[in-house]
């Protein structure tokens, strides 16, 4: 199979957002939360870009994997940049990998791993993190198969609406 991979730029950003939307949809479907999108194309313009113009605060990077030669995106990777106190470096943080059903096992995600893992070696980075659903037995099996070490101790944490405020 022949894959693509294409950063989402503010040159391509008019196609390219309205498709991050509609993986970020099918991902929500995937892990039962159909409801849970908030996203919008301009929300995401201001995350990845700063904006139309691309001179505010940038928070996220995006990655899409197309097969052959179709504009239609099969898989993506958005992800950020962390740091570690630990190490004093930065690290890469994978906030969702998602391949639509019909290109599962086609080495989509692996591409999509190592397209991230070239950044990191790129940019000295010594980690990637993300987090896996504990009912995605699939994903964690892949994960393992990888590599991937499952972090027992630490367990993810959030604050949002009236307790963030």
């Amino acid at each position: 199979m022949s894959l693509s991979l294409r950063p989402v730029t503010l040159e391509n950003a008019d196609v390219a957002l309205p498709q991050v939307l509609q993986l970020i949809t099918a991902l929500a479907i995937y892990e039962k939360e159909p409801d849970a999108v908030e996203a919008t194309v301009e929300s995401l313009r201001e995350s990845f870009f700063g904006g139309a113009e691309g001179k505010g605060e940038k928070y996220a990077k995006c990655v899409l994997a197309y097969q052959g030669e179709s504009e239609e995106p099969i898989g993506m990777a958005v992800y950020f940049f962390t740091f570690s106190t630990w190490t004093g470096r930065g690290g890469l943080y994978l906030e969702d990998l998602f391949v639509k059903e019909e290109a599962r096992g086609l080495g989509v995600g692996k591409a999509l791993f190592r397209y991230l893992g070239q950044i990191c070696k790129e940019k000295n980075l010594p980690r990637m993190d993300w987090v896996v659903l504990d009912w995605n037995e699939p994903a964690k099996n892949v994960y393992k198969k990888m590599g991937a070490v499952h972090k027992k101790d630490w367990e993810g944490m959030r604050l949002e609406g009236e307790a963030l405020a």
